[in-house]
């Protein structure tokens, strides 16, 4: 990977590699899960801190044979043990379900898939019949071993006490001096141990990270597949889906549309007839139906009321809460305030720690001075209020319903309710003054 980050730990939408793994077979109820660490081990451990999950190290790292013998001691006598490989992480949950069924606590269960390129992969070898004879890794495949198709995930699901004896039996004689997991393959056929084979659903399922060009083909794959997900099933009208991006999980109602280059992280929510307009993030947000965002918005931790309009290059940041039909609009910035229904503040303003009435009318260039270098302090601006432009609101303070707030003024005390209040210096001309001139070298 070129990196000092253990590859496991490199993401991709959103998520390590290693949890997109954990992810897909949370659901399968297993007594233990067990994490094989080397390279960067205090970091992996600390990425499953708090998932009862026990990390075992694998010193030196003298392959995937010599990585399962780690874990004998931690294994039971009875059951079935699931094999997964850290870096290879879009596994289906169904997929890794149906090669735990497949095993039963009986059978050897390899996953395997047919490749157009097999190059790097183990190959599978069977018998006439079809039966699967074991697995040969590339470095060690004959020419004619090499031209098969079918090709060992490194996937697999064995009965936990054969495993046990069967992985502490392996042999280091190959080209690598190391102990292959594959070589298990051979023993069960010795041994008469049913060997079967389980297929992918595709090979993005099974494809392996070794290099940042592999990584950045599995996040357009992932993401592809999101992407047809909201298409197909919720109708989601994607303008391009080659340029989405998500990177945890989106709920859309009908009739939602996505321009390009949107990221969606965290939770993110849509209502019907939602529309997101090209190039923007939202991470952790709700948009009520009928909403519009504009282009290069980004919104986190906010909701956005139905109705309303936001950007184009606005922000949203944690604790915006705007009403029903509310218009934000270019670079305007609002932080843990409300805004009631129907207000504006359509360009270059700040609203931070406010509560902001109904059909407020916030001018340009005006700003809640919410910070007195030590607290956040809060204002409240009543229904029906005009802030004109280029005013300074400094909290805490209350400007009561209908008021209005003269451009250019600075606030300190509250502002009566139906009033116009003003606060600025009064307007002076100097006659005569020159701007100074610099001096002639």
């Amino acid at each position: 990977m070129k990196s000092a980050r253990p590859k496991v730990l490199h993401a991709l939408a959103g998520r390590s590699l290693l949890q997109h793994v954990l992810n897909a077979v949370a659901g399968l109820s297993a007594d233990r899960t067990l994490v094989i660490v080397g390279h960067g081990a205090d970091a992996v451990r600390a990425s499953v801190e708090g998932q009862g999950i026990t990390c075992l190290l694998q010193e030196p790292q003298l392959g995937t044979g010599h990585a399962v013998q780690q874990a004998v001691p931690q294994l039971p006598d009875a059951g079935t043990t699931l094999v997964l490989n850290g870096d290879v992480p879009l596994i289906e949950p169904a997929t890794a379900a149906a090669l735990v069924t497949a095993c039963g606590g009986q059978r050897l269960a390899l996953l395997t898939v047919e490749l157009a390129d097999p190059g790097g992969y183990g190959r599978i070898v069977r018998d006439a019949a079809g039966q699967v004879l074991g697995i040969v890794e590339h470095k060690d495949a004959s020419p004619e071993q090499r031209a098969i198709s079918e090709i060992y995930s490194g996937i697999l699901a064995a009965p936990t006490a054969w495993l046990k004896r069967a992985v502490m039996a392996l042999s280091n004689r190959n080209a690598q001096k190391e102990y292959y997991l594959t070589d298990i393959v051979a023993a069960a056929v010795a041994e008469g141990v049913p060997v079967v084979a389980t297929q992918a659903r595709d090979e993005t399922e099974v494809l392996g990270v070794n290099s940042p060009a592999q990584l950045a083909d599995l996040e357009r794959r992932f993401q592809r597949r999101r992407a047809e997900e909201l298409m197909e099933g919720r109708g989601v009208r994607l303008a391009d889906p080659a340029r989405f991006d998500l990177r945890g999980t989106l709920e859309c109602g009908q009739d939602v549309e996505i321009d390009v280059g949107c990221v969606f992280e965290g939770r993110v929510v849509l209502g019907d007839g939602a529309r997101i307009g090209a190039h923007c993030v939202l991470r952790d947000a709700r948009i009520d139906a009928g909403a519009t965002i504009h282009p290069f918005t980004h919104i986190e931790g906010a909701h956005v009321g139905a109705g309303a309009l936001v950007g184009p290059y606005a922000r949203l940041r944690p604790g915006a809460e705007l009403g029903v039909e509310v218009h934000i609009g270019n670079f305007v910035e609002v932080k843990n305030s409300t805004l009631g229904a129907g207000a504006k503040a359509n360009h270059l303003a700040y609203l931070g720690d406010s509560e902001v009435g109904e059909r407020v009318n916030y001018g340009a260039g005006s700003i809640t001075a919410n910070y007195d270098g030590a607290n956040k302090l809060r204002t409240v601006i009543g229904a029906d209020v005009h802030v004109g432009s280029n005013c300074v609101l400094i909290a805490p303070v209350t400007i009561g319903e209908g008021a209005t707030i003269g451009g250019g003024s600075t606030i300190t005390k509250d502002a009566p309710a139906g009033q116009l209040t003003v606060a600025r210096a009064k307007q002076v001309s100097i006659e005569g003054w020159t701007r100074p001139k610099k001096a002639k070298k």
